[in-house]
């Protein structure tokens, strides 16, 4: 039993490495991922590189392809649609059986993770946004009784980090986003959860609009067979 429970810790390891260096850019969309090369480069077997690469692959990050292995998946505004419907139904359910149980010790965590979340944003701090922005979404998620639904959004955010980082490049975009981070808490503090929860799903869907418009302008979007509107 030791092994496996050695791999997996192994495999953790290298999703955190290997997501980061797609993220920030080291490992660009299209770029191939070579088992070997990577097991040479964190000093492992191919065997936690290549669970590490599943797992990406389950993200959205990597395509697994045959006869060429793993490649860093393109921005796609396919993939943005996708991700950001589920957000849309998912999140303000689970901000629904959350919100009602918050606690003050709550409201406190919320009001750290925003303000990390500021700091970063006025610092350009981009590896942070994308994981301070997930940090404060399942922070408003902490009590709902939903631990599949909560797992599953988990992921969805974590998918969102690439598109997160595109699209909080725009200042105006940072801007928005500080301020209805800061309107859902204020919400949710005044328990006014039937309007927090309408609120985020808006702020979902304006997020979604913003990427679906930064993504397809730039030069790396693929183009897509759906429009661009959803």
């Amino acid at each position: 039993m030791k092994q496996p429970l050695k791999h997996r810790t192994l495999s953790a390891a290298i999703v955190d490495q290997l997501r980061q260096a797609i993220l920030d850019g080291t490992y660009p969309a299209g770029s191939q991922l070579r088992q070997d090369a990577l097991g040479e480069t964190y000093g492992v077997s191919r065997i936690p590189v290549r669970e590490a690469l599943f797992q990406l692959e389950a993200e959205g990050l990597v395509r697994i392809v045959p006869q060429k292995g793993a490649i860093v998946s393109e921005l796609s505004l396919d993939e943005i649609n996708d991700v950001f419907d589920l957000r849309r139904i998912l999140e303000p359910r689970l901000l629904a059986q959350s919100a009602p149980r918050f606690t003050a010790e709550d409201f406190e965590g919320l009001d750290d993770i925003h303000k990390s979340f500021e700091k970063a944003i006025k610092a350009r701090n981009v590896s942070d946004w994308g994981q301070l922005n997930a940090d404060f979404h399942m922070a408003l998620y902490v009590h709902a009784p939903q631990p599949r639904t909560r797992a599953i959004v988990l992921s969805l955010l974590q998918t969102s980090d690439r598109y997160t980082r595109l699209q909080l490049s725009n200042t105006k975009a940072m801007g928005i986003a500080e301020k209805e981070h800061a309107h859902l808490i204020a919400l949710c503090r005044a328990e006014k959860v039937d309007e927090a929860c309408r609120f985020l799903e808006r702020h979902i869907e304006a997020v979604r609009k913003d990427l679906l418009q930064v993504v397809a302008g730039s030069a790396i979007a693929p183009k897509s067979r759906r429009k661009s509107e959803p």
